[in-house]
């Protein structure tokens, strides 16, 4: 059996794990001239009052800004990328992370996913989970998960 690696999907959330986690999507581009596509995943706020039917003209604001941020950086993201590896898109969506990366996965018909990890360990992962544990258990191909060489690993 041929492994033909086509395609690969690598979300960003502009931290360095996933920052470093994209230089290993680039390696694995370039070794195999694949197209790479990175995503950002842009997590809708949360309100306070959720019952509450009016949102303020300042909140829509704030959202409307939030988005053109994150549209710059990763419109600067992809740039600097595309110096080192041509064969690149991006995009930007919102919802939540985990189910929009597998979404986007399989839209896409992506052959891996390179994401980084946090590393969180105990009561934080307990609380927050892990979208790099989700993916790995619902993505439609193989999931490559990098983590950060300066975290030190922790056991559990």
């Amino acid at each position: 059996m041929k492994i033909t690696i086509r395609k690969i999907l690598c979300p960003v959330d502009f931290s360095e794990n996933s920052e470093h986690a994209l230089d290993y999507a680039i390696a694995f581009a370039e070794a195999n001239k694949a197209r790479l596509q990175i995503l950002h995943v842009m997590e809708p706020p949360v309100y306070a009052m959720p019952s509450y039917p009016v949102v303020s003209d300042f909140a829509v604001e704030a959202v409307r800004e939030f988005r053109k941020s994150c549209e710059d950086r990763l419109q600067e993201l992809t740039e600097r990328v595309r110096e080192r590896y041509p064969d690149i898109e991006s995009s930007l969506v919102t919802g939540t992370p985990f189910i929009e990366i597998i979404a986007t996965a399989k839209e896409e018909d992506v052959d891996l996913l390179v994401l980084g990890t946090h590393g969180r360990t105990g009561l934080a992962h307990m609380l927050v989970g892990s979208v790099a544990e989700k993916i790995v258990r619902k993505a439609p191909c193989p999931v490559l998960t990098v983590r950060h060489p300066e975290h030190e690993f922790v056991m559990p």
